[in-house]
């Protein structure tokens, strides 16, 4: 049976190249070059597999892949699209196993983390912080796999990272619901493999992955360090895209900046759309509270519109924090405002007493000096709080940490939280060579004066 089917396969690889030599699809040339000495490794109802002697034919054949794609449709009379995949024949254990049969498995051995129906585009605040990133995530939403592959998101913990890959996930199963989404975060994926390999299962998973219309992974900077995992989402994440399916990421960094990371991951990441999201602005803060409020059944008007304002002032570092200032405001009202009516100022003070991230009576905070920075330099919050070490990034954020310890008075471990998880001994550093800048670079220190006066 085997050498039969081998042999149709021959034969249709040859009628293949009659048909696309007859219709003058390709140069005849190109043809006895690079195509002849490829063959058809394998054909399913919806893939065709093209083994290539080399990488130099790989490539050249791939670039006709929907050529190759639409003459099989018509010499064997398809109603439906068919994908042309080409590898080398080094490539084909890593990635298939045709004739090794795939053990039965329990799906729910695989299944998907919960998707949490309750994050949805119509809930997501839009602001000036996160606008690409929503734009980013619609698009894909709309139309997985067609624009953005994969879609990259990153930012600090708390800003809507997670919102966004549900609302992708939601959006997806409402237009389809036969569409088959996975979501998972990094460290679950991990586990996942660790027990599909324990239970002789890995094949297994793979099969069950190959077959997923959406894949939404969080937190991927966890992944680092985990070799057999790496490869495994390496195999799992080419088949996807590959194969035209979508692909979303999320991370609290860049993908340059994962250290543990394999380059070829790094670099698949990097080569769809990376977008940042940064701690929101006052307005979308005081949006994003207010949306809150009303999800736990308030109404707006039943809060002092002051309180609001301090709240959204001073916790817009992430959504977490905003929700906690929240929430801590709502039990100080419940057991301690007697009254029971509008929440006061009085009571959202006292509620919120020495947790507030300020330290004078202006409203001051480290994200206005770092977006006062940001600005003055041409750059963007997350540009200064990342971990880039280009001169001008590292100049912008010795400037921000200097004014931070200068202006607020705060700790150096907590400057260190708000410049990215930084050590304490990086932010008294940062001091140093800023102080020393000013007493001996006159136009340095004019520039900090400047950005000075603009903050105060």
């Amino acid at each position: 049976m085997s050498t039969n089917r081998d042999q149709y396969l021959a034969d249709l690889w040859t009628n293949l190249l009659e048909y696309i030599t007859t219709n003058r699809i390709l140069e005849p040339e190109m043809i006895s070059h690079f195509y002849e000495p490829c063959s058809l490794y394998e054909l399913t109802d919806e893939k065709a597999i093209i083994l290539a002697p080399n990488i130099v034919s790989k490539q050249i054949v791939k670039s006709q892949a929907e050529t190759i794609s639409n003459a099989l449709i018509d010499l064997l009379s398809l109603d439906h699209s068919l994908i042309v995949e080409i590898y080398q024949k080094t490539e084909l254990p890593a990635r298939y196993d045709l004739t090794r049969p795939i053990p039965l498995y329990d799906e729910s051995d695989f299944q998907s983390m919960p998707i949490q129906k309750d994050r949805t585009f119509e809930n997501f605040v839009v602001g000036d912080c996160n606008r690409e990133s929503q734009a980013a995530a619609l698009a894909c939403a709309m139309n997985p796999g067609k624009f953005f592959n994969p879609l990259f998101i990153f930012g600090n913990s708390g800003l809507g990272k997670t919102h966004l890959l549900m609302a992708i996930a939601n959006y997806v199963l409402k237009a389809d619901p036969n569409k088959k989404v996975y979501y998972t975060e990094s460290l679950k994926f991990v586990e996942t493999v660790v027990n599909a390999i324990r239970d002789n299962k890995i094949d297994a998973f793979k099969q069950y992955m190959y077959n997923i219309d959406l894949l939404l992974v969080d937190d991927i900077q966890f992944l680092a360090g985990k070799e057999k995992s790496h490869e495994v989402f390496f195999t799992v994440y080419n088949e996807l895209v590959n194969n035209g399916k979508q692909v979303c990421i999320a991370s609290d960094r860049q993908p340059k900046e994962i250290k543990g990371l394999e380059e070829r991951l790094i670099s698949r990441f990097s080569s769809g759309l990376s977008v940042g999201i940064d701690s929101p602005e006052f307005e979308t803060s005081l949006a994003i509270l207010q949306m809150k409020i009303k999800q736990n059944g308030y109404g707006i008007d039943e809060v002092d519109q002051e309180g609001l304002a301090y709240i959204a002032s001073n916790f817009s570092g992430n959504v977490r924090d905003l929700e906690g200032a929240w929430n801590r405001v709502l039990f100080y009202a419940i057991q301690f405002q007697q009254d029971g009516g509008v929440i006061k100022f009085e009571t959202v003070m006292n509620a919120l007493k020495n947790q507030a991230v300020v330290s004078d009576k202006t409203g001051l905070s480290p994200k206005k000096i770092i977006k006062a920075v940001a600005d003055y330099y041409g750059l963007t919050r997350q540009q200064i709080t990342s971990k880039t070490r280009t001169k001008n990034i590292a100049n912008a954020r010795h400037i921000s940490i200097y004014l931070c310890r200068k202006m607020l008075d705060l700790s150096y471990i907590k400057i260190g939280d708000e410049f990215g998880g930084r050590d304490h001994s990086t932010i008294m550093s940062a001091c140093s060579k800023v102080e020393n800048q000013i007493s001996n670079d006159p136009v340095f220190a004019q520039a900090v004066s400047d950005i000075q006066k603009q903050i105060s």
